[in-house]
């Protein structure tokens, strides 16, 4: 009989559970062939899954996870930690990536760590003990004992929102030091000499650090130097971008261009330059950098770097679901940024 063509018997167990051998009688299935539905759904025909998926629906039908992990060797379980979950920074990408590990049947599990490696470390541990199958980490910064942890358990990872590391980890993410410097390149082309920069801290944050070097190497290039005194490391927020900015612009002779790591300090600039009577651009360019949702929405918009969130959390997904199927997989290719321009910078004064 043709597999579209047969009939889901549904059985009525009054009040009890239905089992998988329930699932696999509705269907008209073997009770391996339900088995593989749910541990590795690609594998089966497409009738035979819809059949299996309509009758678990139907029973309402809900696996044993402990069974399926003793079976399997495997909880479907992928684990993400993020430096933070108090912005919409990172929400784009674990969107992104929960819709993809949910499609092939894993559940995403997610910790911060609050920017503090001590924490991360324990979250690591945590994720493993929990048999998570495989881990995506922000940023390549952290305790060693992290990946030897990984390595130990033989744990597919990949670190994102950077495109290389040091030591031959994977990584899927874009090259932020070439993003700032496209930027710092933007900026000079309009006459900027003067330049300041208000940043998250370097410490334990290779992102942070990789921006600024970007930044700082390009205007070597053109002859041009980023004192220390014009770079402010801050806690990421839109009231520390406004005290920063307000600490630049009382500088004897303050910057014409404020190059901000992260789009929060920019609206804190912005804000703290319509008490300060300091116009934007008129009397100093202000950047961003991510492009979040209000950098459009903002008066005047802002100019920032937009990083590839969405695209980030599928290629972290598509990796890892790989590397857990067997496959042979080279390692993600970097992902392009996007700078774009709006109202936040124009000419320098002297230009």
């Amino acid at each position: 009989m043709n597999d579209e063509k047969k009939e889901i018997v549904i059985i009525d167990r009054g009040h009890g559970s239905a089992t998988l051998n329930d699932v696999a009688q509705a269907a008209g299935v073997s009770p391996a062939t339900v088995s593989r539905c749910l541990n590795a759904p690609d594998v089966v025909r497409p009738a035979k899954r819809k059949r299996v998926f309509k009758a678990i629906e139907e029973l309402s039908y809900v696996p044993h996870g402990a069974a399926r992990a003793l079976a399997s060797r495997r909880t479907r379980m992928i684990g993400a930690i993020f430096p933070s979950l108090d912005n919409t920074l990172f929400g784009g990408m674990m969107e992104a990536l929960q819709g993809e590990v949910a499609a092939a049947g894993y559940t995403l599990v997610v910790a911060s760590s609050a920017y503090d490696p001590a924490q991360e470390l324990k979250d690591v541990r945590n994720l493993i003990s929990s048999g998570i199958d495989a881990l995506t980490l922000v940023g390549a910064s952290r305790e060693l004992a992290v990946y030897e942890m990984i390595r130990r358990k033989r744990i597919p990872y990949v670190l994102n929102w950077i495109s290389k590391a040091e030591g031959g980890h994977p990584c899927a993410g874009f090259d932020n030091l070439e993003a700032a410097a496209r930027l710092t390149r933007y900026l000079l082309d309009l006459g900027h000499r003067r330049f300041a920069m208000i940043s998250g801290h370097f410490i334990n944050n290779d992102r942070a650090m990789a921006r600024f070097r970007g930044v700082e190497s390009t205007l070597r290039e053109r002859g041009l130097d980023l004192p220390p005194e014009r770079v402010l490391e801050r806690r990421f927020g839109v009231d520390e971008g406004r005290e920063a900015f307000r600490l630049l612009m009382s500088m004897p002779e303050p910057p014409s261009a404020v190059i901000c790591g992260a789009d929060p300090f920019a609206y804190g600039a912005i804000f703290e330059s319509l008490d300060l009577g300091v116009r934007i651009p008129g009397d100093v360019s202000v950047t961003g950098f991510d492009d979040m949702w209000p950098a459009s929405q903002i008066t005047p918009s802002l100019t920032s770097v937009q990083t590839p969130r969405r695209e980030i959390g599928i290629t972290v997904a598509k990796y890892l679901l790989a590397k857990l199927s067997g496959q042979l997989i080279a390692d993600p290719r970097p992902i392009e940024t996007r700078l774009v321009v709006r109202d936040s910078t124009g000419p320098a004064k002297h230009a």
